[in-house]
């Protein structure tokens, strides 16, 4: 069974030309979240290259395993597939260790990495007691100084959202400008893909939801004077594929009741979810601990979040992990 993980259809793409038309090859990616034993990833991801995925993301979600170690081991085992953190956070994580993990992986890779940042779950943080002031204007300055750094530039850095940065405030390391994608849940933060990030990773939306997001985020662009065309958008989407529907929908079941409190309000109003539901959930799974029973309270509406279906391609199930192997060598969206 392909459990309930992200498949992310990116909406920027490479083009090419045939009697002077232009046409856009869609990109397909796969996100899974860091729950999973660190060794099986590497061969999912060596899976995914093989099916001709273009990018392989990973979550980084507190008190599972850390994304760093987890692409590090991908790196090494692949050659061609985009590696993505989705998402780093710099509550948890200050920007300039950011910039270090960042451009060291990206090395390891040879240049494969896509940086994918955002303010992170007020949800989760508060797990920590860690308070989320001025979410905006701190994932906007964080990526406006990791920005900086790869480019080699040096402090001192000033901007809202951040004490100011000193003249050793620079990168001591060869880098590159790697790309930055901006992780969002909410109208203002989809806006700001289009005014500042090289991606978007419009995150926890249901499928229906997505030229809405579309819209605000070429709004963003369009204030800033910049081009849609220069902005890869991802549709980032639960999918989850078994033998048997109802398997399909157990598997997301157990995600969503994991992740529903984490949803921000607009979400959950567009689906006709109370947030009094999801905190329900949120209490049985997360503070009781009990997965299981927090599985069985995700409703019907809650369960629009994302896509449940019989497979459609072969499915090798092993222990802990879940190995995609589909049936046909091209799995994008367009031609090669």
């Amino acid at each position: 069974m392909l459990n309930a993980e992200c498949l992310m259809p990116s909406t920027q793409h490479s083009t090419f030309n045939i009697q002077h038309s232009t046409f856009n090859i869609m990109k397909f990616s796969i996100r899974l979240n860091n729950d999973l034993p660190v060794k099986d990833y590497v061969e999912l991801a060596q899976i995914a290259e093989q099916a001709g995925f273009d990018q392989i993301w990973v979550s980084d979600d507190l008190f599972l395993r850390g994304v760093w170690p987890i692409l590090s081991a991908c790196a090494v085992a692949t050659r061609r597939i985009g590696l993505g953190t989705c998402i780093v956070n710099p509550y948890t994580c200050h920007p300039a260790e950011i910039a270090m993990q960042a451009v060291a992986l990206d090395e390891l890779s040879g240049g494969r990495l896509h940086l994918g940042v955002a303010a992170g779950a007020g949800e989760f943080l508060g797990w920590l007691g860690m308070p989320q002031p001025r979410p905006l204007a701190v994932t906007a300055e964080t990526i406006r100084r990791l920005r900086a750094l790869f480019a080699g530039e040096a402090g001192p850095f000033s901007g809202t959202g951040w004490p100011d940065w000193g003249a050793e405030a620079y990168m001591r390391v060869p880098s590159r400008p790697i790309p930055i994608y901006l992780g969002a849940m909410s109208p203002r933060m989809h806006a700001l893909v289009g005014e500042l990030a090289d991606g978007g990773l419009p995150l926890l939306f249901p499928p229906e939801r997505y030229a809405e997001v579309a819209a605000r985020v070429a709004g963003g662009a369009a204030r800033a004077g910049r081009d849609m065309a220069d902005i890869d958008l991802a549709a980032c989407i639960w999918v989850s594929v078994a033998e048997r529907r109802e398997e399909a929908e157990a598997a997301l079941r157990a995600k969503v009741a994991y992740y529903a409190n984490a949803m921000s309000d607009e979400v959950l109003s567009g689906l006709g979810v109370s947030r009094e539901e999801t905190a329900q959930i949120a209490a049985v799974a997360q503070a009781g601990g009990d997965l299981g029973r927090a599985a069985g309270m995700v409703s019907p509406a809650l369960l629009r979040i994302g896509v449940a279906s019989i497979r459609l391609c072969r499915v090798a199930t092993q222990p802990n992990a879940s190995a995609l192997r589909p049936n046909v060598p091209n799995t994008h969206g367009g031609p090669r």
